[in-house]
């Protein structure tokens, strides 16, 4: 017998034991040791033992049940960070809310939501997270011209603790079809600091790809100082190259089929650009004017207000890795601990962060994404298909 069916048949029988006098209980007893194989005294204890109540809970008093609601706001003004990331940013976030009249708790509400621990922000939000798959193409084609003179990045090569040196990598929009036209988002990643930047490209030539470099550049609140990109021919050519060269930007590109080298921006990729654009087409005009609003909104609300942890060590003790993190910080915030923003930089960036409020950017975001989604393009066949059956 499994131990499933001994406790329920111990349980059918419990009452009928416990009012039975000597003689009955010893036929039971001898029942129960024949049927189960249990010892007697055994037998004895299971139906003497006080079957606990359904509603006993072991372990201490829950203490932040009460934090829910409070706690749901914060995480979606985050856009639901997961909970390791938003633990270090929620007395921050308190702030920004409160501040923006998005967010009104008590005082000790507030100091309660700073201790609350991962685990058990993980708690309260699984009602909510519970509330709310194709693979995409490849567009990269290898660039031969002047690969031999463009070098593989090696970690001597970067100064990876200073910002403004930058990953970058294209991300085609052309949904199920790569032939045609459509529209392609460049996005750069800052090593350092994490400080991210997205542009919309109209195509993938090499003129328009500088461009949009050269506009990220020029946005940057720092000096661009390396360039780190793949094998493509969007990057590997003379165009590129000599935009580097005469604006004193180190140039390097990753090793072929070895996407990890690129890990950063890859990680934004999939993140940013696909998370909220998706898979589907954009070709059109409007398209491209409507991803240069949003880029124009997620880079202030990436960099501002989502906190991402950086891998400080990575070590390994025979089969297994052990990987150590600091705590969560924003590009922003990283920018400012690193001192590497002049006074003025330092003064503009600090006006922009008080005049925020990262719900109404959320919102603004969510709006522009309705608009573009319908300048999605899709395939006649798929529709024909459809109205066929």
């Amino acid at each position: 017998m499994t131990l499933k069916s001994v406790k329920e048949y111990a349980a059918a029988i419990r009452d009928r034991y416990r009012k039975a006098n000597k003689d009955e209980k010893s036929k039971i007893l001898d029942e129960f040791v024949k049927v189960t194989g249990y010892h007697r005294k055994a037998a004895i204890r299971l139906f003497l033992k006080i079957p606990k109540s359904t509603n006993d809970c072991r372990g201490r008093p829950r203490r932040y049940d009460h934090l829910k609601e409070p706690l749901k706001t914060i995480w979606e003004a985050s856009d639901r960070l997961c909970s390791k990331r938003l633990y270090p940013f929620i007395p921050e976030m308190i702030q920004v809310l409160k501040r923006n009249g998005e967010l009104r708790v008590n005082a000790t509400v507030e100091a309660q939501l700073t201790q609350i621990s991962p685990a058990t922000i993980d708690r309260l939000l699984e009602p909510s997270r519970r509330q709310n798959g194709r693979k995409p193409l490849s567009t990269t084609r290898p660039g031969s011209l002047l690969k031999s003179s463009i070098p593989i990045r090696t970690f001597a090569d970067w100064q990876e603790n200073r910002a403004g040196f930058l990953e970058i990598d294209t991300v085609a929009h052309c949904g199920e079809s790569m032939e045609g036209f459509y529209l392609y988002t460049l996005c750069g990643v800052d090593v350092a600091s994490g400080w991210t930047e997205c542009r919309p490209v109209w195509g993938k030539m090499q003129e328009k790809v500088r461009q949009a470099v050269h506009r990220i550049r020029h946005d940057l609140p720092f000096v661009l100082l390396g360039l780190d990109s793949d094998n493509g021919s969007e990057f590997i050519n003379q165009y590129f190259w000599r935009y580097c060269q005469e604006n004193k930007i180190t140039f390097t590109r990753s090793r072929s089929y070895k996407k990890n080298d690129s890990c950063h921006v890859e990680q934004k990729n999939g993140n940013i650009v696909r998370r909220l654009i998706g898979h589907d087409r954009y070709s059109s005009q409007k398209a491209y004017e409507c991803l240069g609003r949003l880029y124009n909104l997620v880079r202030l609300y990436i960099n501002f207000f989502q906190p991402t942890m950086k891998l400080i060590t990575k070590t390994r003790q025979g089969s297994k890795v052990h990987k150590t993190y600091e705590t969560a910080q924003t590009p922003y915030q990283r920018l400012l601990r690193m001192g590497v923003l002049d006074q003025n930089k330092q003064a503009e960036l600090k006006a922009m962060y008080i005049g925020f409020n990262p719900v109404l950017l959320l919102n603004q975001i969510n709006a522009t994404l309705e608009q573009l989604w319908q300048l999605a393009e899709h395939p006649k066949t798929s529709v024909t298909r459809i109205m066929s059956q």
